[in-house]
């Protein structure tokens, strides 16, 4: 998706500046923004791959003007919404207007130490990796209206691939509903300069995971 969240190489925004002493949250309202993610993550009724997007789909001047955890709580709300779990009204009294949906399981005390932790995304391959390192790769050029893990800087760039990570969940299909579609994923090395022209240092590289349908063979 071509959204306002896929910033690298834009201009215009500054430098990041760390916050010296930054606190783990900044407010009370921040950690059960995180807890309430966290305790809906774990009923299974979506993958982290649609929590992304969802984030992805937040207009731009709600996204440039939110904050970390502000974002979270907007895409909470929306996707609640969208999935049937309440509705906008109910969001806006602060409580229950009609019955709840159903789920299949729900957090408890116990559980949270697992939803602090992550889970393995690797799953057995469908079919043998098309690359190996040394391997010159370009990026193809796609334009997604949803969720992709190809960032728009490095779309249509000719690489070199590092390394081999094994088959993994591919989150351009499970993010829409679609399967988990398990598929390779590679490290990516490209110059400097063919991805940010003449201009940019020589001496420096860098490197993507990507995985095998982003990639064609040179």
């Amino acid at each position: 998706m071509d959204g306002i969240h896929d910033m690298g190489g834009m201009h215009g925004f500054g430098k990041v500046e760390p916050e010296r002493d930054e606190p783990v949250f900044h407010a009370p309202w921040e950690g059960r923004t995180l807890a309430l993610n966290r305790a809906m993550g774990y009923t299974g009724i979506w993958t982290i791959d649609q929590t992304r997007a969802g984030i992805e789909r937040l207009p731009p001047d709600v996204y440039l003007s939110s904050s970390y955890y502000k974002k979270w709580e907007t895409r909470l709300e929306n996707m609640i919404v969208e999935l049937g779990l309440a509705g906008r009204d109910e969001l806006d009294a602060g409580h229950a207007l009609r019955p709840g949906k159903p789920l299949e399981r729900k957090l408890t005390a116990a559980d949270v130490p697992n939803t602090l932790s992550r889970g393995s995304f690797s799953r057995p391959a469908q079919a043998p990796a098309r690359f190996k390192a040394g391997d010159k790769v370009r990026t193809k050029n796609i334009h997604p209206a949803t969720h992709t893990r190809l960032p728009r800087y490095a779309r249509g760039k000719s690489g070199v691939i590092e390394a081999v990570r094994g088959c993994h969940v591919y989150p351009d299909t499970v993010a829409i509903g679609q399967g988990e579609n398990p598929q390779w994923l590679y490290t990516v090395v490209f110059e400097s300069r063919e991805l940010w022209g003449d201009a940019a240092d020589p001496s420096l590289k860098m490197s993507i995971e990507a995985f095998e349908p982003y990639l064609e063979a040179v």
